[in-house]
C-alpha cells in the first residue's frame, strides 16, 4: 500500500485473497485503551501538563514552508533571548533541540515570545511550601493551579493581519529582485576571509612603497 500523496497501485489480487485481507476488529477497544492510558498518564504527571511546550516552526521546502507545525524544540538563542538555560528549560516542561538553528529574525521573536507567555502562566510549586523562593508560586497560588491537560496549539501563535492596504508596486519594487540580493549575500558572507586578506597584502604593499 502506498504512502504519502501518490499514486494507488493496482494491485491483481489471486491465490484466496479475500482470506489475507487485513482486519480492523479491535479498533472501539484501542480507542478506549487510548483513552484510559491519557488519563493514567494525566494523574500521574499531575499538577503537570501532560504535552511538553513546542515551538513554531515552518516546513522544509518550497512545498510545505507556507505551513506552521508544531517543531521538535527551542533554540539554544530562543532560551537565551528568553532568559532560561537549556537545563531549566527542560525542568519546567520546555522542549529544547540543540541541532536547530534560527536562520530568521521572525522565528527568533515568535518563539521567545511563546516562552515569555508560557512562563507568564507558569505555575511552579516549591519544593518547600513554607518557604518558597523567588519565582515559585505561593499556597494560594498552588491551592488554584490547574492541569493543562491539552496539547499545546501552534495554529493560536500565529497571527495574520495585514497592516497594509493593497497598493500599486513602485519601479523599485518591480526592479528588485529578492534571489539575487540573497544570492549576493550569501556570496559575500563565503569570501570575507578571502578579501580581507587580499585587503591586507594591498596595504602591506603600499606601504613599503
Amino acid at each position: 500500500m502506498p504512502i504519502h500523496n501518490k499514486v494507488l497501485s493496482n494491485d491483481h489480487f489471486r491465490k484466496h485473497w479475500q482470506m489475507r485481507v487485513r482486519t480492523w476488529f479491535n479498533q472501539p477497544a484501542r480507542k478506549i485503551r487510548r483513552r484510559n492510558n491519557r488519563i493514567e498518564k494525566a494523574a500521574k504527571v499531575f499538577p503537570r501538563p501532560i504535552a511538553t511546550l513546542k515551538p513554531v516552526v515552518r516546513g522544509s521546502t518550497i512545498r510545505y514552508n507556507m505551513k506552521v507545525r508544531a517543531g521538535r524544540g527551542f533554540t539554544l538563542e530562543e532560551l537565551k533571548a528568553a532568559g532560561l538555560t537549556a537545563q531549566y528549560a527542560r525542568t519546567i516542561g520546555v522542549a529544547v533541540d540543540t541541532r536547530r538553528v534560527n536562520k530568521s529574525q521572525q522565528s527568533l521573536t515568535l518563539n521567545t515570545q511563546r516562552l515569555k507567555n508560557y512562563q507568564s502562566k507558569l505555575v511552579l510549586f516549591p519544593r518547600k511550601v513554607n518557604a518558597p523562593k523567588k519565582g515559585e508560586a505561593t499556597k494560594e497560588e498552588v491551592a488554584k493551579a490547574v492541569q493543562n491537560l491539552k496539547p499545546f496549539s501552534v495554529k493560536s501563535a500565529i497571527a495574520v493581519t495585514c497592516e497594509q492596504t493593497p497598493r500599486k508596486p513602485t519601479e523599485a519594487e518591480k526592479k528588485f529582485s529578492a534571489y539575487a540580493t540573497l544570492k549576493a549575500a550569501d556570496s559575500k558572507a563565503k569570501t570575507v576571509g578571502i578579501r580581507r586578506k587580499a585587503a591586507e597584502i594591498k596595504a602591506a604593499k603600499a606601504a613599503e612603497k
